[in-house]
């Protein structure tokens, strides 16, 4: 049993665009280690800060820039590894084949990644950011059809992520299904401007909605915090909220119809307000890869990802009744 509370090192290289990372480091921690010494260098993880790095690239992670850089899996370049019989390897030692095996597909099953050496990704010194919110009154319904089309085959530089939720309309009892879709553009306003008005003017981004923002605060914006945070807060693990919720995921390769899509509203208009729908638009680097790259296999072919998602929210535990409803319901 190994306490990785304290294995936390993070040892950022910026002319080699590396980093090593002990398992025990969260992805905010690694982000704002590397804020800290370069602003034209990420890591293609997710936006949760609170996940910890050890799982994260065995698990098949990804977040905002898997359309241009794919998974955190595909950008790992050596680990630190302890096997049954306590041998520390690397990949050299350990061999290809259990490299291969250890990320993506959960390296648990063979042994524990003690840090992992990472592969930095180019990005600019400013993102844009925007957030558009649709309600069905507003054409939600059609807009979301074509974002199926139009996400996964945009440029990589622009990645859309949506949520999707049921709630009242004003103090009313009727619900209905809003829709927030969230940008970030490796690139600055006027460039993402034109692309939008030629791939997805039903949208409606307009200039005084979008943010230019540095990579690492567009973090801050994909939790749900303003990018005017410290981004210190990424490395205070008791200040940032955490998660209670059970999930699932499916992957989408045929766009699903308008007759689909409101079925779908509607199961969710039935829920206690519990439910989240987090897509995220695949395509680009992802189809670049072989499915046997690594033992992340959705690939080529896939255009979405749809995690659905019910909380705890307001319950002592995942076993009360209310908890078990809402799990039978996902």
């Amino acid at each position: 049993m190994l306490d990785f509370t304290n294995m936390r090192s993070i040892d950022v290289d910026v002319a080699k665009r590396t980093a090593w990372v002990q398992a025990g480091a969260t992805l905010g921690e690694l982000y704002y280690k590397i804020s800290r010494e370069t602003d034209t260098l990420y890591f293609p993880a997710g936006v949760c800060p609170t996940v910890g790095v050890g799982g994260y690239m065995g698990g098949g992670g990804y977040g905002n820039l898997l359309r241009k850089y794919g998974t955190a899996a595909d950008n790992v370049l050596d680990a630190r590894f302890m096997d049954v019989d306590g041998n520390i390897l690397d990949r050299k030692s350990m061999g290809e084949d259990l490299f291969w095996a250890i990320r993506g597909g959960g390296s648990s099953s063979f042994g524990i990644v003690l840090a992992w050496k990472l592969s930095l990704v180019p990005v600019p010194k400013k993102v844009t950011v925007f957030i558009v919110n649709k309600t069905l009154e507003q054409g939600a319904t059609e807009i979301f059809h074509k974002y199926q089309y139009v996400a996964p085959n945009i440029d990589r530089n622009l990645h859309i992520r949506t949520q999707v939720f049921a709630e009242y309309i004003g103090n009313t009892t009727k619900k209905t299904i809003r829709i927030m879709f969230e940008g970030i553009y490796q690139g600055t306003t006027d460039t993402l401007l034109p692309l939008l008005s030629r791939k997805f003017p039903e949208l409606g981004v307009t200039r005084e909605i979008c943010e230019e923002i540095r990579m690492v605060q567009s973090t801050l914006v994909f939790w749900g915090l303003p990018s005017s945070t410290p981004t210190q807060i990424l490395t205070n693990r008791s200040a940032i909220a955490k998660l209670n919720n059970k999930s699932k995921s499916d992957y989408v390769r045929t766009p699903i119809p308008v007759s689909g899509l409101r079925k779908i509203w509607r199961k969710l208009i039935q829920n206690d307000e519990s439910a989240l729908l987090m897509i995220n638009p695949f395509g680009g680097r992802m189809a670049d890869f072989s499915e046997t790259a690594i033992p992340y296999p959705h690939r080529a072919g896939v255009l979405l990802q749809i995690l659905k998602t019910v909380d705890f929210n307001g319950q002592p535990s995942d076993t009360t009744p209310t908890s078990l409803r809402r799990i039978a319901w996902l």
